[in-house]
């Protein structure tokens, strides 16, 4: 019987831990929080958004970092496997909008029960409150844990101590440096899923969200990708769905022209927008320009888009030229911002960067540096768009890591 210490007690960690005791190993869990799946309570709005039901290449798709990495992983412990394994252990699941899988019951406490359960059952160990601060090896493999101060020792380790997002829940890194002492890559950490901060001042648009809008991302002049749906503006810049996953397609902002141009009314072709401004201006014909567009937008984003278009908001709407009806169309089908951040990691949904993968069996997740040690979840250098895809990653690789543990 092996002896496997799996260190951070979330979505990956836990399926690891059960899969290397299903595989007759001796397993203990070491979690610095005093609760486990900190981190898992709190997504998908603390209904648990655990898969999508995806196929697997559109799972790749859906992962903008090194996606191809999840192959084996995915094929092995598929989105189908994880939904059987849940049902199979008395939790239901429900398919909603674009995929997503969410527990019958709303409550993402009713997965982490799930996995509690079954690590009882399995005669696991967690040990809460245990901080490892170091691997020992030796030049070729590992041979234990310094946790708390004492050294432990054991055959093999499963890293899955997260990334940098949601700190609160215990990500704050740790894996990272443990696994750079051993001589792995760090591919440098940063935020992905994230609010984004521009240039023009939108603050007084805050808190307005707008449903249906194209949103189109440009880095250096060349288009990169487009998303349809809901964003939201902040205080700062850009938040909401679309936002979030445009973001995990901007890597490096320091040294970039990022742009993203929104289509407030992509139903309507610039033609048809026009004829629609038309019949407005004729409803109004005798009002000033400013108080001509309560039909077509939200109050808090007239005042905006009047400054985009350029027109005298005191303007009589019958002296509004051809030019300038253009002008305020072409403001509504290609508002442009400019990107000059993003907002800082803890606020991120996922963080990208992360172990290379380069030096990571994909068949295993076992490190082709050090013999004996696993690696799963988002300490990778994997990242994906939201729908449950993040999830699905951390347990399909935490899976692969636990049988080959």
């Amino acid at each position: 019987m092996k002896k496997v210490f799996v260190i951070g007690c979330g979505a990956a960690g836990m399926m690891a831990a059960l899969m290397s005791s299903i595989k007759g190993n001796k397993v203990t869990i070491f979690e610095k929080n005093d609760r486990p799946g900190k981190k898992l309570l709190i997504t998908g709005k603390g209904r648990c958004n655990v898969t999508n039901t995806a196929t697997i290449k559109e799972f790749i798709e859906n992962t903008p970092t090194n996606g191809k990495f999840l192959y084996s992983a995915l094929n092995r412990f598929s989105n189908s496997d994880l939904i059987e394994f849940l049902n199979k252990n008395g939790l239901m699941t429900k398919v909603e909008r674009g995929g997503r899988v969410f527990p019958v019951s709303d409550r993402s406490k009713d997965v982490l029960d799930v996995f509690l359960k079954l690590i009882k059952a399995n005669g696991i160990d967690i040990h809460y409150n245990a901080r490892v601060t170091d691997i020992l090896s030796d030049s070729s493999r590992v041979l234990g844990i310094v946790v708390n101060g004492k050294k432990e020792y054991c055959d093999s380790i499963i890293l899955s101590t997260g990334g940098l997002s949601y700190p609160s829940t215990g990500s704050t890194g740790d894996g990272y440096d443990m696994a750079r002492k051993l001589g792995h890559t760090i591919i440098d950490p940063h935020p992905a899923l994230v609010p984004l901060v521009t240039a023009e001042d939108v603050s007084g648009m805050m808190g307005l969200s707008l449903k249906n809008i194209n949103a189109k991302l440009y880095v250096n002049d060349k288009f990169i990708k487009e998303e349809f749906g809901e964003m939201l503006f902040t205080h700062f810049g850009l938040s909401g769905p679309a936002i979030l996953t445009l973001s995990s397609y901007i890597k490096n902002i320091n040294k970039s022209n990022v742009v993203i141009k929104l289509d407030l009314k992509p139903a309507l072709t610039y033609e048809k927008l026009n004829e629609r401004i038309q019949r407005d201006f004729k409803k109004y014909l005798k009002k000033e320009f400013k108080n001509s567009l309560n039909d077509l937008l939200p109050r808090s984003l007239i005042p905006y888009i009047i400054k985009e278009s350029g027109i005298n908001p005191d303007k009589k709407v019958s002296e509004v030229s051809k030019l300038e009806r253009n002008a305020l169309v072409h403001a509504l089908k290609e508002l442009v911002f400019h990107v000059i951040s993003k907002r800082p990691i803890k606020e991120a949904i996922i963080t990208s960067g992360g172990v290379s993968t380069k030096e990571i069996n994909p068949k295993t997740m076992e490190s082709r540096l050090i013999k004996g040690l696993f690696f799963a979840g988002e300490i990778i250098d994997v990242d994906a768009l939201t729908g449950g895809y993040n999830l699905q990653i951390s347990f399909s690789t935490g899976y692969l890591a636990g049988i080959n543990s």
